[in-house]
This record gives C-alpha cells, structure tokens and sequence, in this order.
C-alpha cells in the first residue's frame, strides 16, 4: 500500500478511542448512511476491540486437481498445496497498525488459526475480519487475545478447499466494500469500515459524537452516585 506511514499513524491515533457506534454516526454525518456497517451476522470471537489500516486478501474455492493419497504421501502434497496454491504473501508485508481483512468467498475453512495469527501479531497486526470463517484453534485464539471477527469459526484445514487469489485490492467483507488503507473499528457492535477518502471528515464527526456521550453519561454516572471511569469524562 502506497499511503505514508506518517498519516496511517495520525489516522489511528485519531480513531483509537471511537466506537463502532461513534464511526456510524460520523459516517451518517457526511452522508454515507447506507455504507460502512458490515453484517451483523460478522460477530467477534470473544468481547474486544481493535482499530487499524485495512490490509486486504481474497481467497477463491480450490477448483482441483485433488489429491489419491493419504499418509505421509498426503503429508508430502499437503505441503505443495501450501506452498502453491494456498499461499500467505500478504503475511510478509503486514506493517505496524494493519488489519487484516480477508475474503475467503464464504468458505468453511481454518485460513487463520493459533499459530500464523500470533506471526501476523509479532508483525503489527491489530486484528482480523473475515468473510466466511476463516479462523480455527479459537481457544487458543482467545487465550492469546488475538482479535478476530468472522462469521463462524471452523474445524477444517485449508487445503482442497481454497487457494489463493489477490492481494491488496478491494475485497467484499458482509456487504461492504473494504479496500487496501481504509480504516477499520471493531468491537462489540460488530465492524466498520472507514473509506479513506473521508476518513478525516468521518473523525471529526464521530469525535463530536464521542466527546458529548461521555459528557451526559459523566452527569449519569453522578446522579447515580457511580465512580467515574474511562468511558465517561473525569
């Protein structure tokens, strides 16, 4: 991606404290109300959040040849399809602030598991969307903290199910378009995407938004007798 490293950083630092709900309203502040949210069906793996750079990568289903081995001859294919058909170029170029969004065409399948999730951690990457599946060993993946949006979770390995497509181009994620340096938010209400072309636009609102919330809730908080928090303001 060619957006400086400079800006993604303002970007995020900008968005790092906004709500999904906050980036909704900011969005239907300029206009976009019929885009950006993507299906409520994408659900997180466990209660969290995350904010970064969209990073995008298709998968397509596996059209064949399939495999008449088992054994360690399937172990020895297994590791050809790995290694040409489905492969992970995106992984190498994840930079720090990056959310990887990836399109594995509604397909059942472990794209992203215990393991390669913790690599693209160590990398930078600050979350996962995908559509389909696409993610395994979830009890690993909860216990490391990995965060992870999808529509289901799966049991299967990849191969004989998809390949490889395209790297870093607009892919489609539950109804919405996600292309490579948009913003994406994610937490309990699900996710949504920023386009980056108003993503400063999107912020200034959705802070606005943000900034009131936390005042009428302070003066909730103290009628109530409750002690502030992070949510509110101190």
């Amino acid at each position: 991606m060619s957006y400086a490293k400079e800006e993604n950083k303002q970007l995020l630092a900008a968005y790092e404290n906004f709500r999904v709900a906050d980036v909704r309203d900011g969005l239907d502040w300029i206009g976009y109300h019929n885009f950006g949210s993507v299906s409520p069906k994408v659900r997180p793996l466990f209660r969290t959040k995350a904010v970064g750079i969209a990073r995008t990568a298709r998968y397509l289903p596996y059209v064949g040849p399939y495999p008449c081995v088992t054994g360690d001859e399937y172990s020895n294919w297994q590791g050809w399809y790995y290694g040409n058909v489905c492969t992970y170029p995106w992984v190498d170029e994840i930079e720090e602030g990056d959310f990887i969004a990836i399109d594995v065409s509604g397909m059942n399948v472990g794209l992203i598991g215990s393991e390669n999730s913790l690599k693209c951690l160590l990398s930078g990457a600050r979350g996962f969307v995908i559509n389909g599946s696409g993610i395994r060993d979830t009890d690993e993946v909860i216990l490391q903290k990995i965060p992870v949006w999808s529509h289901f979770v799966a049991q299967s390995m990849v191969q004989c199910k998809i390949q490889f497509d395209q790297k870093n181009v607009p892919i489609n994620i539950g109804g919405v378009t996600i292309t490579p340096g948009d913003i994406i938010v994610a937490d309990g209400d699900g996710v949504i995407a920023v386009p980056r072309k108003v993503a400063w636009d999107v912020a200034k609102y959705a802070g606005d938004v943000l900034d009131s919330d936390k005042d009428n809730r302070k003066d909730l908080y103290e009628q109530l007798n409750w002690e502030l928090d992070e949510t509110v303001k101190k």
